[in-house]
């Protein structure tokens, strides 16, 4: 199988990969139209990519491209509908850095509380400040409201537990007994989490649900002088908003996200937040660590090994989560050669698409039953023909209920 690896990872995932039988090209410095020349050149089966941005046209240049693997969580710099109309896998390596990202969503809340940043400052620069520096609220017993409770937000809420802080978690998919077992309380609504809160960190994938959604609203919503924290993606908080609550309520943030980030080899960063005395910021670093690097890189070779032993690849995410089928198409026959041909050159006759399928053969692989899933109900003619096949044990269709 052939692996084009378009980012930096691990020496270790080559040797790896190369073991199992791959034939692995290590270019980091790939993107834009310089990717779509490698994938056209190479051809390879597999792309790896960080944050490396795979498009549309870069799809239609890898011909032989059938597995696009995001070594990191999310999938956003990835093209998926472009993936999906190609029949491309795309897999991502949830989790493998939530620790990192946690460990990071921390120090920049106690940084806001204890203005470590603005310390460290003071003293390079010859001063000393002692009573202005000083002041501190302490998180021990503050409420932090968690926005997402996935990976990520989980061992944020452990570390902030362990802090002595009270937790209230909004997310769609948090349940009560999920609180419960976190020991935090579960709100309705992110604007319910808010409501008072001392601090906020948000933890949710950036989409058309989520773009700003840490808006006005919620961040009234907060104590004065609360603590904001953005280790997720930038597109989540209304910078402008931020920057008014700032300004108006004293709000102070931390923030390793930004929705105008500049591209990983940029050395400029131009945008106003940089310049904002309140705004303690880092360089989208949350998954920079080795144990997190290391993490990723190991779940990205189990992927590609997963997939070339099996042909579906872990932790996909464009497979449909229910096909447009509407009857299941249920044939047990002799498994001899062509019987199973026979049955699919019929279908497509009646112009009836096959969206799933499989064939279960029985122990002594004399006969198998075929389960296929069909766009429409085969017509009469169709499932008679088949039945009076001496091959063919027995035909049932079976309605699927719609979605």
């Amino acid at each position: 199988m052939r692996v084009l690896i378009a980012d930096k990872l691990p020496p270790f995932v080559i040797a790896r990969l190369e073991a199992a039988g791959c034939s692995v090209r290590l270019e980091p410095d790939l993107g834009g139209e310089t990717l779509a020349d490698a994938l056209r050149a190479q051809d390879p089966e597999v792309l790896v990519v960080r944050s490396t941005k795979v498009q549309e046209a870069h799809f239609a240049a890898g011909r032989s491209l059938s597995l696009v693997i995001r070594a990191g969580a999310g999938v956003n710099t990835i093209d998926l509908a472009a993936a999906s109309r190609g029949g491309v896998f795309v897999s991502n390596c949830p989790g493998k850095n939530a620790i990192a990202v946690a460990e990071l969503t921390i120090g920049h809340l106690i940084n806001l509380d204890r203005r470590i940043a603005d310390n460290v400052a003071a003293l390079r620069s010859g001063k000393w400040d002692k009573k202005g520096l000083g002041k501190a609220r302490g998180l021990y017993g503050r409420t932090l409201a968690v926005l997402g409770a996935g990976r990520i937000g989980r061992e944020v809420i452990k570390r902030a537990r362990a802090f002595g802080m009270q937790v209230r978690v909004w997310d769609k998919f948090f349940t009560q007994d999920d609180a419960e077992e976190l020991g935090v309380a579960r709100c309705e609504t992110a604007l319910e989490a808010c409501l008072g809160a001392h601090a906020l960190t948000v933890h949710l994938p950036l989409n058309d649900e989520t773009r700003n959604l840490v808006s006005t609203e919620l961040l009234a919503a907060l104590q004065p002088g609360a603590y904001v924290v953005n280790t997720a993606r930038g597109g989540v908080v209304d910078e402008g908003a931020l920057r008014v609550a700032i300004a108006e309520r004293g709000l102070r943030a931390g923030l390793d996200v930004y929705e105008h980030e500049p591209s990983a080899s940029a050395t400029a960063f131009d945008d106003p937040l940089a310049q904002e005395p309140s705004i303690y910021g880092t360089h989208h670093v949350g998954a920079s660590t080795d144990q997190a690097s290391d993490s990723v890189a190991a779940e990205t070779a189990r992927i590609v090994e997963v997939y070339q032993k099996t042909g579906r690849p872990p932790n996909c995410v464009n497979i449909a989560e229910r096909s447009p089928a509407t009857h299941l198409l249920v044939v047990r026959h002799a498994d001899r050669v062509g019987v199973l041909a026979g049955i699919l050159d019929a279908l497509r006759a009646s112009e009836t698409n096959i969206q799933e399928m499989e064939n279960i053969i029985f122990t002594g692989a004399e006969a198998a039953c075929a389960q296929i899933h069909c766009d429409k109900a085969p017509d009469d003619a169709v499932l008679a023909a088949m039945a009076a096949d001496s091959a063919i044990f027995a035909v049932t269709v079976v309605p699927l209920e719609a979605s």
